[in-house]
């Protein structure tokens, strides 16, 4: 398995970087004998078929970068140290956060609706390695395009793209008729300028999106490690209903799937814009 896959922008017009870490779909044989769970159960906790929407990007002068193994086996949007004692054997309770006791550390403990992946117990060293070969590449790969990006036109925007289960938001109290299609979350500001994620949100809703902030989605590990406005890198993590485009119960394309494709590939040309184009006023640090 890769640690990333990586489409460099076409040209070098744009600031964007677009990231799709959960939406790696290799599941090796020896990751399906150590499980307990169906393959099709194991790809519930991925964003399934997101890189997809990101096919154009390049062309539109936005790097791209994906997870090359899925969630399930390493989870790049969560911190190294997040590692579940009820998992991995030897490793100290004294980190426990909600994530990890939910079974969504770094090394997953579960797939969606809690399902355990595991028979039993993995070992230290087995972790550390998956961190060694997965996890860190990845990072170090994301923060070299990000800084790469910033000295040649003094800010970058990370737009960190994901799906969300169309019960996360039925589940959160939405009424059908206001539940949002896509979530933006900048950690409340702390990881993006307002300006860009309202540019951002403006992109979505002339498409015909309700678009929410901040609400269930605020940003996980990778808004809050590489979203610096301060030194003008900024980072939007963008939650997609997966009911718009797939089956969720077979993780597979519904009959949406191609038409959706067609208009994300225009919001995603429009996205990269923010990057280059002048009349949008985008600042170089925050303020």
């Amino acid at each position: 398995m890769q640690s990333f896959i990586y489409h460099p922008a076409l040209s070098s017009d744009s600031a964007v970087v677009f990231a799709s870490p959960h939406s790696g779909r290799n599941y090796t044989p020896e990751f399906l004998a150590s499980s307990m769970l169906e393959p099709v159960v194991l790809r519930s906790s991925e964003d399934a078929y997101v890189d997809c929407f990101l096919r154009k990007a390049p062309e539109a002068g936005a790097a791209v970068l994906l997870g090359g193994v899925p969630r399930a086996y390493v989870d790049y949007n969560r911190a190294a140290t997040e590692l579940d004692p009820a998992l991995i054997a030897g490793v100290s309770s004294r980190r426990l956060n909600p994530r990890i006791s939910s079974g969504l550390g770094v090394i997953p403990r579960v797939v969606a609706g809690g399902r355990t992946i595991y028979r039993g117990k993995l070992s230290l060293a087995e972790a550390e390695k998956r961190l060694q070969l997965y996890w860190h590449p990845y990072h170090d790969k994301l923060t070299t395009i990000l800084a790469e990006k910033r000295a040649r036109h003094g800010r970058v925007i990370l737009l960190d793209m994901h799906s969300m289960p169309r019960d996360a938001i039925s589940m959160n109290g939405q009424h059908s008729t206001l539940r949002p299609d896509i979530v933006l979350g900048d950690r409340f500001g702390a990881s993006a300028h307002s300006a860009i994620t309202e540019a951002v949100a403006s992109i979505f809703a002339e498409a015909g999106f309700r678009v929410a902030r901040n609400s269930p989605f605020a940003g996980a590990y990778i808004t809050q490690r590489h979203g610096l406005p301060s030194i003008g890198q900024h980072a939007i993590q963008i939650e997609i209903d997966r009911g718009l485009y797939l089956d969720e119960r077979r993780v597979a394309p519904n009959a949406s799937f191609e038409s959706f494709c067609a208009v994300m590939e225009r919001i995603v040309s429009k996205l990269s814009g923010l990057g280059r184009d002048p009349g949008i006023q985008l600042p170089l640090a925050a303020e």
